[in-house]
């Protein structure tokens, strides 16, 4: 590896790991005040809060990235800026151009390693928060999992435990359903057999019932059942998907298309993690740019600002687009290749004589 190429990433790594480490304990210091607020009243161990931002952090660290990379990329050229260093290397026959491909070349490895090794991390760190947290929520009597088995409910209500199973989905309905009622010593009461149930409303409609109860059997066209749970609230469920690793997403998809329920945000979140190093590198590359063609502005500040102001219009573009995304107003990939796109020819546009800059 030649010298300057050597010089310039470890001065990259160093910008990376100072930003890093801000944003770090500034996540964690939020985090902290949340669960603190969260467990205001409730009596748990004084260090369980820190504990439990320790492992959400990781995630909304993940999040944050593309602007981790932004801002380090501004620093790391502020600091080559201070005292003419940028002009050392110019003189050397080391055009700006050849700079932004280093320090953006480097981004995409880093870009990679993060979602093979930092973002599993994160998911692994995610699921097990969402575990210890929801054993203190008011949603801990009830839960719901996608498997290669179908849809499986856990429902208490009004002292009653449910067991729901279904095979699969049909928009607000429920196919070929098995449901099972316990008392609250988990003795059972009766077994309802539903082909088609409307989880529409909190309280479902069940069509062409067999009730099986005290060894004998009895059939209904229709049964209202009463439920925590209606379409949306089990939609809900299910959008956490920060909480799986990469293998985890890959295997949800396969249980969602055998429910016959929609993979849309499933996917979504993949192509999110895939095309995640090439966003972090076009966001280095622009503000590479930015820094380049505001070398004359005489404050640092208002350097940062306009790097600063471009990464939360992009971020916002990027959320509607996800959002439109979701709701199938768009393809997912357009919904992903849009932002990418525009980073692209804003970049490609903005690096127009940059080394005359």
């Amino acid at each position: 590896m030649k010298i300057y190429i050597k010089y310039l990433i470890t001065a990259f790594s160093k910008s990376f790991l100072y930003v890093f480490l801000v944003i770090l304990s500034l996540v964690f210091i939020l985090s902290i005040l949340t669960e603190l607020e969260f467990f205001r009243e409730i009596d748990v161990k004084p260090l369980f809060p820190i504990y439990l931002s320790l492992l959400n952090a990781p995630t909304t660290i993940f999040e944050m990235f593309p602007f981790i990379f932004l801002i380090s990329t501004q620093f790391f050229f502020i600091n080559l800026f201070y005292d003419n260093q940028i002009q050392i290397f110019k003189y050397s026959g080391l055009k700006n151009s050849s700079i932004i491909i280093i320090v953006s070349s480097f981004s995409m490895i880093l870009g990679i390693i993060i979602i093979i090794l930092f973002y599993n991390f994160s998911s692994n760190l995610k699921n097990v928060y969402l575990e210890f947290k929801s054993k203190y929520s008011s949603d801990d009597k009830y839960l719901a999992v996608i498997t290669k088995n179908g849809l499986w409910i856990k429902d208490k209500l009004d002292n009653k435990i449910s067991i729901v199973n279904a095979s699969r989905i049909d928009g607000k309905f429920l196919i070929d359903t098995f449901i099972t009622q316990f008392n609250e010593n988990y003795e059972v009461e009766r077994n309802i057999h539903s082909e088609k149930i409307n989880i529409a409303e909190n309280s479902w409609v069940a069509y062409n019932v067999k009730v099986f109860k005290d060894n004998s059997s009895s059939e209904k066209s229709k049964l209202k059942i009463q439920s925590n749970f209606d379409y949306q609230k089990i939609k809900s469920l299910f959008s956490n998907l920060s909480s799986l690793s990469m293998f985890g997403l890959i295997e949800l998809r396969k249980n969602y298309i055998s429910l016959n329920y929609s993979t849309t945000e499933v996917n979504m979140q993949i192509n999110k993690i895939l095309t995640f190093p090439i966003y972090l590198t076009l966001m280095t590359v622009l503000a590479s740019i930015i820094m380049f063609n505001t070398k004359k502005f005489k404050s640092t500040i208002l350097k940062i600002s306009v790097g600063l102001f471009s990464s939360v219009v992009i971020y916002y573009l990027n959320n509607v687009l996800n959002v439109m995304g979701k709701t199938e107003k768009i393809s997912i990939i357009l919904s992903i290749t849009i932002p990418l796109l525009t980073l692209f020819f804003i970049s490609s546009f903005l690096l127009y004589k940059i080394n005359e800059k």
